[in-house]
C-alpha cells in the first residue's frame, strides 16, 4: 500500500474512532456521567467543533437538561463561538467607529479627499451658496468701478465645488470623513495608531470639544480639507508643525484647529468678495489658490501671534484685523508663503522661530475662552451674507 493511501487509511480509522467515542462518550454525558469530561481535554478546540461535539453536548434535543452542563464544557463552547464571530480588528481596538468597508486607519491624500466630493453627487448643498457677496447702493458701484475683474467662466463650477464643500458637514457613516480625521490626527501627533470619534484627544488637538463636528459652523468640511491638505504635502506639514507647536506655548497656547477653522472662514469669504479672483485668473485655478491663500494666512497670524506676544484673549481681534489685511493684500500674503516655504526646502532656520518658554510637558489649559471671526460684531452688511 502506498504512503498516502496508509496516510488516508489511518486518518480515516482516526476520524471513525473519535466519532464513535463522541458517540459512547455523549450517551455516557446523556446518562449523567460526569466521569466523561475528562477524556475531552486531550482535544483541541477545533476537533470538539468539527466533530459536533460542543453542539451534541449542549444541544436540548437530545433530552440533556442545562442543569448538568458543566461549567468547562460551556467555557468551551463560549471560546469557540467567541472566534467565530471575531472580525479583523481596524484601528485601535475597535474604537473607531465610522461605518463602510474602508479601514479609517489608512492615510489619505488630499487628491484621493477631492475626488471623493468630485464624484459625490452635491446637489443639495450646492443650493444653498452665494457664489459671490450681494452689493447694492454705493458698494455695488463702487466695486463695479474700481474692484477685481470678475472670474473667468470656465473657474465657476471650481468655484462652486469649494463653496459647496464648505456647506458639508462631517458625515460619521462615510469612511472618507474618517479617514481624513484620521490623517490630520496622525500627521499632527505623530501617532501610528487610530483615535476614537469622540474623545478629549481632540480638544488636545485644538477642538473646542471631544466632537470635531461641532466646530465646523461657517466653514463646514472645508476646514477639515484645508487641514488635510496643510499636513499632506511635506513642505506645509512642517509648517503645520511649528504653528501647532506655538500653539502649546505656555503662556501663548491657542487651540489650533479651532483657529484653522477659522482662517478658512476668512478664505471663504475672501473668495466670495472676489478678492482672489485676480489670482485665479491668473493661475486658471481656483482651489490651489485657496489652499495656498489659507497656509498663507495662517502663517501670518502664527508670526503676529509670536511676534507680538499675542494671547487667547486677543484672538477675535487678531483675526478681524488679520481679515482685513488678508483680503487687502492676497498677493503679498501669498509672496511669504513662497519665501517660507523656499526656506524649509533648503533646511533654512524657521521663519516662525522657536517660540520661548515651549517644551514637551506645556501644559494646554482645556478652559480658554477662544473668539472667533464670527464672534466678533459685523462692521459691514457684506459680512452678514451666508456662505
Amino acid at each position: 500500500m502506498s504512503e498516502d493511501a496508509c496516510s488516508l487509511h489511518n486518518e480515516k480509522e482516526w476520524e471513525d474512532g473519535q466519532v464513535e467515542r463522541v458517540a459512547v462518550e455523549g450517551a455516557s454525558l446523556r446518562d449523567g456521567g460526569s466521569h466523561a469530561l475528562p477524556t475531552f481535554r486531550g482535544i483541541p478546540l477545533s476537533e470538539l467543533k468539527y466533530h459536533g461535539v460542543l453542539q451534541a453536548l449542549t444541544a436540548e434535543a437530545i433530552g440533556w437538561q442545562p442543569g448538568a452542563v458543566s461549567a468547562e464544557v460551556l467555557r468551551a463552547q463560549e471560546e469557540w463561538e467567541a472566534v467565530d464571530s471575531i472580525q479583523p480588528a481596524t484601528g485601535n481596538c475597535g474604537m473607531w467607529s465610522w461605518a463602510g468597508s474602508e479601514q479609517p486607519g489608512q492615510l489619505i491624500s488630499f487628491s484621493e479627499a477631492l475626488q471623493h466630493f468630485q464624484t459625490t453627487d452635491l446637489s443639495s448643498f450646492k443650493e444653498r451658496i452665494q457664489p459671490t457677496v450681494r452689493r447694492s447702493g454705493l458698494a455695488a458701484l463702487r466695486h463695479l468701478l474700481f474692484g477685481p475683474p470678475k472670474l473667468h467662466r470656465g473657474l465657476h463650477e471650481e468655484r462652486d465645488l469649494v463653496l459647496t464643500i464648505a456647506q458639508c458637514g462631517l458625515d460619521s457613516q462615510d469612511p472618507v470623513h474618517g479617514r481624513i480625521l484620521q490623517t490630520i490626527y496622525k500627521k499632527l501627533t505623530g501617532s501610528k495608531l487610530d483615535c476614537a470619534l469622540h474623545g478629549d484627544h481632540w480638544e488636545d488637538l485644538g477642538f473646542q470639544g471631544s466632537n470635531p463636528a461641532t466646530d465646523l459652523r461657517g466653514a463646514g468640511f472645508l476646514a477639515l480639507l484645508h487641514l488635510l491638505y496643510l499636513v499632506m504635502d511635506s513642505q506645509t506639514l512642517l509648517m503645520a508643525q511649528e504653528i501647532f507647536r506655538l500653539s502649546h506655548h505656555h503662556a501663548q497656547q491657542f487651540p489650533f484647529c479651532l483657529m484653522s477653522v477659522n482662517i478658512t472662514r476668512i478664505a471663504i469669504q475672501a473668495l466670495r468678495e472676489e478678492c482672489l479672483t485676480r489670482e485665479c485668473n491668473r493661475q486658471q485655478k481656483v482651489i490651489p489658490v485657496v489652499n495656498s491663500f489659507y497656509a498663507a494666512t495662517f502663517l501670518r497670524l502664527a508670526h503676529i501671534w509670536r511676534s507680538q506676544q499675542k494671547t487667547i484673549s486677543d484672538s477675535g481681534f487678531v483675526l478681524k484685523d488679520l481679515e482685513v489685511l488678508a483680503k487687502k493684500s492676497p498677493r503679498r500674503l501669498l509672496k511669504t508663503l513662497e519665501i517660507y516655504l523656499a526656506g524649509t526646502s533648503k533646511g533654512q532656520a524657521s521663519l516662525l522661530g522657536a517660540p520661548k518658554g515651549y517644551g514637551p510637558h506645556a501644559p494646554h489649559s482645556k478652559e480658554l475662552t477662544f473668539t472667533g471671526v464670527c464672534d466678533l460684531p459685523l462692521h459691514s452688511s457684506e459680512d452678514a451674507q451666508p456662505i
